[in-house]
């Protein structure tokens, strides 16, 4: 029976790029966002205009991906309840306490949704024949093959950047740990929303 890993086309994330087992590489962008429904008329034509520039001036294929998710406060809460603790004052000790139970209640009643918007940029390399002697380690030769397709990567990025700025939109590369987050996030739903992401040892992303 397959694990979970057999099914997960990543072969390892680094340098905040994920390394796919195919030999493709992809980085993630984490982009903002805009109210376009406040804008006036001409400004939604002209965020339209820009947005269309931008798709047609593209020359490899984007993934935009929207995560939509109930609002995890667990942390926010805990937080909360340290201050409160910590506290001497004892009236500000009750507003604080009295602060995290109206929380609680509002997260009761009702789900709060989080949304947040992603660009996948991906690059698939050509396999060119190293020519390095024979006694060059396999380790030196996959390494100069990463950072030669990473740089390759690197760029089409700063153009997926530069093109969102023109629409009026902010893109932030995710780095290793932030990658492995979402991952993990997009394959342990309930607990992503509902309790604190596990601890990543950093010699995973090696």
């Amino acid at each position: 029976m397959a694990s979970t890993q057999d099914l997960i086309p990543v072969k390892k994330i680094k340098d905040g790029v994920l390394v796919l087992k195919k030999g493709g590489l992809r980085t993630i962008l984490a982009v903002s966002t805009l109210n376009f429904a406040l804008k006036s008329q001409e400004e939604q034509d002209s965020i339209i205009y820009q947005f269309q520039n931008f798709l047609n001036s593209l020359d490899f294929a984007c993934q935009i991906l929207l995560q939509s998710r109930k609002l995890n406060i667990v942390g926010y809460l805990d937080k909360i309840r340290e201050i409160e603790k910590k506290e001497e004052d004892e009236l500000l000790k009750v507003q604080t306490g009295e602060y995290a139970k109206f929380i609680e209640q509002i997260m009761a009643k009702g789900t709060i949704m989080q949304k947040n918007f992603f660009v996948v940029v991906p690059f698939s390399p050509i396999e060119i024949k190293s020519k390095k002697s024979k006694k060059t380690g396999k380790k030196e030769v996959e390494e100069e093959k990463f950072q030669r397709n990473k740089s390759q990567l690197l760029q089409r990025t700063e153009f997926v950047i530069l093109g969102l700025k023109g629409c009026g939109l902010e893109a932030v590369p995710l780095d290793s740990f932030e990658i492995t987050e979402l991952l993990w996030s997009l394959h342990h739903l309930s607990e992503a929303e509902s309790g604190y992401y596990p601890e990543i040892p950093p010699e995973l992303l090696k």
